[in-house]
């Protein structure tokens, strides 16, 4: 098949990494993959099999229809089988594209909404508007896909489930990896690391968890070298090192910023936490499985499917609440054998993306189009 991945942009965030990963294991199984990303930033790393198409899109109503007229060209030029937006600007940008094949018919476009909220009323307004002008939609969570449904974005039949993949080959557990970064960062054997992996924004409250952090710093079943890592860049950086220093943990908490060894942090962890208050589906919860890491969870989005076989669960946007979760996470036992048993069957990328490869067909023949740039290679299972 001939596929189109269209992005709201190409940051280093999950939906963006998604898409990343998905383009790489679509080459792998021998398809033509081409992104169209609507910012021109660059984060992410994308195979150099796929095809790059970046333009510069603007809310200012002259420059957005140049720039939908310029990547309809662009998209009639290279006839993708089928069109598969990510994120909210994405996913409209798709819907009002209308790409035709080189004979007049419509070519199906696919939305991936990758947040448990993906907006305002004018933002569901939007989805609800446009929503017969896409084939299908998909959300990463059951939770997601019920609030479009709750709210009018779309009708039942009109929306499903599809979860995000890993590549549960890298993140897996390697003692040795963890060792080799642990000296990399100073920190020695018996130090206890917790780890927090994310975008330094408000949705993911590492406030909270540095505050919550502090309760186990003046544990003293758990304080002894105790340190906190937070691996991600964003615009609350400089806010968070500020607060870590305010509550006396500067010599504690490491803000390491964006980081390309996460599965060798993840193995160097001795806890895993995800502190946010909102998410759509939280895959690196799902990479901290894979490795066998015990993990803390907020209560959001996605969160109960993926911690099925191991891991906590606490409430979102409560300090205490998360404390005591990593407090009993770091002196009790998990199970982390069988979550990585269930990262592996529910969440492989491999197996995701040949569930996509197959709803694409679906899609492609419910019009009643053949594939003309259909793969010689057989699908992978």
């Amino acid at each position: 098949m001939r596929i189109l991945l269209l992005t709201t942009g190409l940051r280093l965030g999950g939906a963006e990494r998604q898409v990343a990963d998905l383009a790489r294991q679509f080459v792998a199984f021998g398809h033509e993959v081409a992104v169209i990303s609507l910012t021109l930033a660059q984060e992410v790393v994308l195979p150099a099999e796929v095809m790059l198409h970046r333009v510069d899109l603007h809310k200012d109503p002259l420059r957005f229809l140049f720039t939908l007229h310029s990547v309809r060209k662009w998209v009639g030029h290279w006839q993708p089988d089928i069109v598969h937006a990510h994120m909210f600007h994405a996913n409209i940008f798709a819907r009002l594209l209308r790409p035709r094949r080189a004979g007049g018919a419509r070519i199906p476009v696919l939305c991936t909404a990758h947040s448990s909220r993906e907006g305002g009323k004018l933002r569901m307004l939007a989805y609800r508007l446009t929503d017969g002008l896409c084939a299908a939609t998909t959300h990463v969570s059951a939770e997601g896909m019920q609030y479009m449904l709750d709210v009018g974005a779309t009708k039942t039949g009109r929306i499903s489930v599809m979860p995000n993949g890993i590549d549960t080959d890298q993140f897996r557990r390697v003692p040795q990896a963890g060792v080799q970064a642990r000296q990399a960062l100073g920190i020695g054997p018996d130090a206890r690391v917790v780890l927090n992996v994310g975008r330094l924004v408000h949705e993911k409250d590492q406030r909270r968890l540095i505050e919550a952090f502090r309760q186990l710093a003046d544990d003293p079943e758990t304080g002894a070298g105790i340190c906190l890592l937070i691996a991600g860049d964003g615009p609350l950086k400089a806010t968070l090192i500020q607060h870590a220093a305010a509550l006396g943990l500067s010599h504690a908490v490491r803000l390491l910023g964006p980081c390309d060894n996460v599965p060798a942090l993840m193995n160097a962890a001795d806890l895993f936490v995800l502190s946010s208050m909102r998410e759509g589906l939280p895959l690196v919860v799902a990479e901290a499985l894979a490795c066998e890491t015990p993990l803390v969870a907020t209560d959001v989005s996605g969160i109960r499917a993926l911690l099925a076989a191991s891991g906590s669960i606490v409430p979102a946007g409560d300090t205490d609440a998360l404390a005591r979760g990593m407090r009993a996470a770091l002196l009790g036992r998990q199970d982390v054998a069988a979550g990585r048993v269930h990262a592996v069957a529910a969440y492989s990328l491999a197996s995701v993306a040949q569930r996509w490869i197959d709803l694409y067909r679906e899609l492609v023949q419910r019009r009643g189009a053949a594939l003309p740039h259909a793969s010689g290679k057989a699908d992978h299972a």
